[in-house]
């Protein structure tokens, strides 16, 4: 370890490096006093030379972040650093704690990952890459869309390496406590992710501590006057109760009569109390553990006696036994639990653990970069059910639909509470309360349950159906082909049995859809007069090509769900397919607004200029290609044409430009309007391609004006402006 003058003089050194290099307005005693601190905790376990590295990522940091401040006013390398220490203070590695100070360049800055790779190496690369939210999303994606997208990415980097969700919960630690610079909205949005997702994640991942400081400031800031009132009652309540629950545990220390076992007493946290008062629908008063003891001991051996010991002192409450290190909790927990009557009658929970235990409940998978001799095996339990974990949410995000329906499994998947059921080996298998025989064949495997026809349990025959209890001996019966019957979704109860169902039904949509597409296209390929039996692998790739496609089936797949027509890919085939008939040209950026007409001559048609956002129909046409219409356009005559010539069309998603609209106005005949009218135009950034005014002897006039505007909510707030103009009567499309 490094003398503390070498620890004064190299921190100097880093200080007026970082000062050197950053344009922060920051005074040098407010950052000597963030390096002290960090400084003060990395020299707890960390050598000099990694110390030395996390410093010059630091100092890089504050030099990507330079100019960039915070909405409380600081300079934002401010937030990184104190997320380091809150790790630091974890004793997480040197790595993570770099990633912790890089975490939001790439996210924030122009640093790119592949710059940060070559800087930092590809190990911490990825930890800020999994750390940071998705950048290139679809302006029309909703927030919401928008975080689950970025918790999938997340879940996928963290079931690589689980610091990434280790640096996530630190970061989110911080920010919760510093939201008081954020508008009302934003916090309480903050807060109550916080609580739905963050805090349970933590939990699931055994980091009891660090869920319970998001829980609390989670709780507080989201309901403060609840926490208030709440925090007074346990104040005023609690204390005869603390008193009590202290001479339990010296008569039980006493009793003990070991120097190296610990007693103590523990207090319950207040949303941990909310929360039992919600659920339960029971008084302050009747909750029994708002304080416990906990006995710490050396070895597994004797926790079990000192339980002994606990229930020769005090008569045990029947029922209440809990053995979580011989079957640990789905985090990894391990203890044991049970419930005495102590002195007055009142009920007393006792929870026994080894040091070992203590350190992995508390720090869950954090604790896992101790020294083995320091956790002696024990934390193998939470490392592998915590990857387990990850594993599943993985999985139930690739096969998810929608990311609406991947938030709903995540959420269930956080609040677990289990039963333990055998396999017919002798394996226990851990699931939810209320799981039926059906979730417990998705948990063995996707097949099994795909294959379902029914299932034994305790060597009795039940449904699928059937609600497993713990103790259950459960074996499955199964049949090929596999068969799923929708309304299983109807009793499951797990993320994983839910999604592999509706992936199930999903894949033999998609099957469904193909073989619809590839009889929709066919028919209109004979109807046009194509003559080959099947088309050639030459004209598949050429017509693949020039649509954008990867692959004939997704073609098949897209005619079949109606999002491509059939006539126009027909079309297009044949044209490829003859030398006599040129292909068309490459369409120009506005051909690319509609749905389903890649590389076909698409204009939109002068008669009535339908804009993004207004109903269209194509109408084909030799020489001209498709030609797109309003649906109220009058005069598109349909009538004359033949039915495969007019197709149903949807604008793109990701229409962009300017489109030529007309508009008629009928106004006061008066001085000046034409330059009122005008002027609202402009002042929404609108040009005006042409204009003419017709007068009329009452003294109204009308224009007829051709302008240009993005889709029809741009133009109903032209519209609007406009009528809102004492002069102008009336404005519409002709």
């Amino acid at each position: 370890m490094a003398t503390k003058l070498a620890i004064a003089q190299r921190l100097k050194k880093n200080l007026g490096e970082l000062l050197e290099s950053s344009s922060s307005s920051a005074s040098g005693s407010d950052y000597e006093t963030l390096f002290a601190d960090l400084n003060e905790t990395l020299e707890e376990y960390l050598d000099p030379q990694s110390i030395s590295d996390i410093f010059k990522a630091t100092i890089f940091g504050a030099n990507a972040h330079k100019g960039q401040k915070r909405k409380s006013g600081e300079d934002f390398i401010y937030h990184p650093m104190a997320v380091a220490k809150i790790l630091g203070e974890m004793h997480m590695d040197s790595r993570t704690i770099i990633a912790a100070i890089l975490h939001d360049v790439i996210e924030d800055t122009d640093t790119t990952l592949k710059q940060l790779e070559k800087k930092f190496g590809r190990e911490i690369a990825h930890l800020v890459n999994g750390v940071s939210k998705v950048s290139h999303l679809e302006e029309r994606t909703s927030r919401k869309d928008a975080e689950a997208i970025s918790f999938g990415k997340m879940f996928m980097a963290t079931a690589d390496d689980i610091r990434v969700i280790i640096i996530k919960l630190a970061d989110r630690l911080h920010n919760m406590s510093t939201l008081d610079s954020l508008d009302r909205g934003r916090q309480d949005r903050i807060a109550r992710q916080t609580l739905e997702i963050y805090a349970p994640v933590a939990c699931r991942l055994g980091m009891y501590d660090l869920a319970l400081k998001l829980e609390d400031l989670g709780f507080q800031r989201l309901y403060p006057w609840r926490y208030k009132t709440l925090s007074r009652a346990v104040r005023t309540t609690s204390s005869a109760r603390k008193k009590m629950v202290r001479r339990a545990s010296k008569q039980i220390s006493d009793a003990l009569a070991n120097d190296d076992i610990e007693v103590s007493i523990v207090g319950k946290s207040l949303y941990n109390i909310y929360r039992s008062m919600g659920k339960s629908g029971i008084a302050l008063d009747d909750i029994k553990d708002i304080y416990s003891i906990r006995i710490i001991t050396h070895t597994r051996k004797q926790c079990y006696e000192a339980i002994g010991v606990a229930h020769e002192v005090f008569r045990p409450l029947p029922g209440n036994f809990k053995d979580f290190i011989a079957i640990p909790k789905t985090n990894g927990y391990q203890s044991l639990h049970t419930m005495i009557v102590g002195p007055n009658g009142q009920a007393i929970e006792i929870q026994v653990q080894t040091r070992a235990m203590h350190v992995i409940a508390r720090s869950g998978v954090a604790s896992l970069n101790m020294p083995d001799e320091v956790l002696n095996d024990e934390g193998l339990p939470t490392r592998h059910l915590a990857h387990e974990w990850v594993s599943s949410v993985v999985e139930s995000h690739e096969l998810s639909s929608s990311s609406g329906e991947f938030m709903e499994h995540l959420k269930t998947a956080l609040f677990p509470d289990d039963v333990y059921v055998f396999t017919p080996k002798g394996d226990i298998k851990r699931l939810p309360v209320g799981a039926t025989a059906l979730d417990f064949a998705y948990s063995v495997h996707t097949d099994i349950g795909n294959e379902s026809i029914g299932a034994i349990v305790n060597d009795q025959p039940v449904p699928l159906h059937e609600v497993l209890n713990n103790g259950d001996r459960i074996e499955i019966k199964t049949r090929k082909p596999a068969n799923p019957n929708i309304s299983w979704l109807d009793f499951v109860t797990t993320s994983r049995a839910k999604t592999a169902i509706r992936h199930h039904f999903s894949t033999r949509r998609c099957q469904q859809a193909r073989q619809f597409g590839k009889k929709l296209l066919f028919t209109a390929l004979l109807n046009m007069g194509y003559k080959k039996r099947r088309i050639p692998e030459t004209e598949k790739n050429r017509l693949l090509e020039d649509l954008k496609i990867d692959n004939w089936n997704q073609l098949l797949s897209d005619i079949g769900s109606g999002s491509r027509l059939p006539l126009l890919v027909a079309r297009q085939l044949l044209e490829l397919s003859s030398d006599e008939i040129e292909t068309p040209g490459t369409a120009t950026t506005a051909d690319l607004t509609i749905e389903g007409t890649e590389n076909l001559i698409v204009t939109h048609a002068q008669c009535c200029h339908p804009v993004p956002g207004d109903k269209i129909f194509g109408i084909y046409s030799t020489g001209k290609g498709l030609v797109v219409h309003r649906n109220q356009c009058s005069d598109a005559d349909t009538r004359s044409q033949p039915l495969e010539n007019c197709v149903h069309l949807n604008w793109s998603k990701d229409v962009v430009g300017s489109y030529e609209v007309s508009l008629i106005a009928e106004i006061a005949d008066e001085p000046g309007i034409l330059w009122k009218v005008a002027g609202i135009i402009a002042n929404h950034n609108s040009n005006i391609n042409g204009i003419t005014m017709n007068g009329e002897p009452s003294g109204t006039a009308r224009l007829s004006i051709l302008l240009l505007v993005l889709n029809t909510q741009h133009l109903s707030r032209i519209i609007r402006d406009m009528e809102s103009e004492s002069t102008v009567y009336k404005v519409y499309r002709p």
